[in-house]
């Protein structure tokens, strides 16, 4: 079989692209996700997304991270399948769509996505961490030699000796001089470390408010593959109407067979 594919990029998250309205991909099959997803002998992606028919709103996202399995809630990759539902014309400006996480409401202006991320309830105080769900597990740990730090090697330390075999994603964050946060996440699923994580930057930004390194309610985070701005407001317990917003992009297309 010969598929059509799309590569896109958020801030240097990458993902392998389709649209599965007919339900044509096989999605059982890790191996051909894992190879599709692989830089060497696939495409090349942390993920693969796949858009698909949903009753109630206009699309549903299934996420898969690059060791092909289904993962939870992608960021990054939420805001590149919003850009692709607009290149299907499936809507206009502003759009919903499901996701493993839940409902997601989502606008789009030339290549910027602001995607609406699921209410943040409980914050965790870990040894010199915090940690929470931002639709994906997160350990946030304040550090001071960020560009140095050998972040595959700390981070799987983390990631399989503080969280197990289920593991959590891992960022190393800090602060820059102009009030925005420098991050470095190392992500589950990957294995390794990525130039974005959308629900990272996510956590990243409810952490340093939560720990007052920040008083406004919209911060700007730099990942290595570009800028991202977080925006949300205040709850007794945790924050809602949390928006993550920055560049998603098309890349390429192209065909495969498998």
């Amino acid at each position: 079989m010969t598929a059509t594919f799309y590569k896109y990029q958020g801030t240097g998250n990458d993902f392998v692209v389709f649209d599965n309205r007919n339900e044509s991909f096989p999605k059982t099959n890790q191996a051909l996700i894992a190879r599709l997803c692989d830089r060497k002998f696939g495409v090349g992606a942390d993920g693969l997304l796949l858009l698909e028919n949903d009753a109630e709103t206009d699309f549903r996202m299934v996420y898969y991270n690059a060791d092909g399995w289904e993962g939870s809630m992608c960021g990054n990759g939420g805001r590149c399948i919003v850009a692709f539902a607009k290149f299907l014309n499936i809507f206009e400006d502003e759009t919903s769509f499901m996701a493993i996480d839940g409902l997601h409401e989502a606008s789009i202006m030339g290549d910027t996505v602001r995607l609406k991320m699921q209410d943040v309830s409980e914050i965790k105080t870990k040894p010199n961490a915090l940690f929470m769900d931002t639709g994906s597990p997160h350990h946030i740990q304040l550090v001071e030699n960020l560009k140095e730090l050998d972040v595959p090697k700390e981070g799987a330390k983390l990631r399989y000796g503080l969280y197990g075999e289920k593991g959590s994603n891992i960022n190393f964050v800090q602060p820059d001089e102009n009030g925005s946060f420098g991050i470095r996440t190392y992500e589950r699923g990957v294995e390794n470390e990525t130039l974005s994580c959308g629900t990272g930057v996510t956590a990243v930004a409810l952490a340093m408010h939560h720990l007052g390194k920040v008083k406004e309610n919209t911060v700007a985070v730099k990942a290595l593959g570009g800028n991202l701005m977080v925006r949300f407001e205040n709850m007794d317990k945790g924050y809602e109407n949390i928006y993550l917003e920055g560049e998603a992009k098309q890349v390429f297309k192209g065909e495969i067979a498998w």
